[in-house]
């Protein structure tokens, strides 16, 4: 009885526990469970067989059948952590204000972003996205090929961000950054956006894009951001990406430099 009367007492916190983080159950469910039960049936990567589907429900060269694709496909069958519609949008239309030329993606991933961002590229720009996995670069180079996109406007760089940051300017030429989008490990973001501020590629109006800051989170970025003084920014609150009830945000930085 005793034992019977500690659970019934302990039952209320543990529905309302159950209750409180169910979204958050449900993310585990989809992109840890899911994910594990598809690599031992399929023997493929979650990447790989986010291609597969892809390669044969979208339009090749079209790039909105593309993403729409990949969405459809993250929204019903296995999570993947993309920027994703919602806050995809908030992308496209700083894209569409600031009309960057020369564009830094730090995380590829499996090419979604890169497709989103060249989509919405003026004629003459070029845009280096950066993976440092080379199994996801294998899958993102066939899917922004498959979007239509050639090594002249999309450079796909495979090697860690801090190894590619600090060779922009002599290996790639490149004087100025005008936009650059991270959404790769949230640990490296603070310590790139240091390396970006010490290259000289960030002029004033640079605009730096950060997904996911507030899920998972990067609080060491946002805190340098707000100490540095060297930025006007902003953070545009969503929800992440493919999943209900929970908060997400992404940064919007633009360089001011040193007043």
């Amino acid at each position: 009885m005793v034992s019977g009367a500690i659970v019934l007492a302990f039952l209320p916190l543990v529905l309302t526990f159950i209750i409180r983080y169910r979204y958050y159950f449900v993310l585990f469910y989809r992109a840890v469970l899911v994910r594990i039960w598809y690599d031992c049936k399929t023997g493929l990567s979650r990447e790989e067989r986010a291609f597969q589907y892809v390669l044969t429900h979208a339009t090749p060269g079209d790039p909105e059948s593309i993403l729409e694709t990949f969405d459809l496909w993250c929204s019903t069958v296995e999570f993947i952590s993309n920027i994703g519609p919602k806050k995809g949008k908030i992308m496209d239309r700083i894209l569409s204000e600031h009309c960057p030329l020369n564009v830094l993606e730090l995380g590829s991933h499996c090419g979604y972003s890169t497709v989103r961002i060249a989509r919405a590229l003026p004629l003459g720009a070029r845009l280096y996205s950066v993976e440092m996995d080379a199994r996801n670069a294998a899958i993102a180079e066939k899917v922004i090929r498959l979007a239509g996109f050639d090594d002249d406007m999309v450079e796909l760089i495979v090697s860690p961000s801090d190894e590619v940051i600090p060779k922009l300017r002599s290996e790639y030429g490149l004087e100025r950054l005008d936009l650059v989008f991270m959404d790769h490990w949230k640990k490296c973001y603070r310590n790139d956006l240091q390396a970006l501020e010490g290259s000289g590629l960030l002029g004033k109006g640079s605009v730096v894009l950060a997904d996911n800051v507030l899920f998972p989170g990067a609080p060491n970025f946002l805190k340098h951001v707000r100490k540095s003084g060297l930025y006007e920014w902003k953070i545009h609150r969503a929800t992440l990406e493919y999943s209900k009830g929970i908060r997400d945000g992404m940064a919007e930085l633009v360089y001011q430099g040193i007043k």
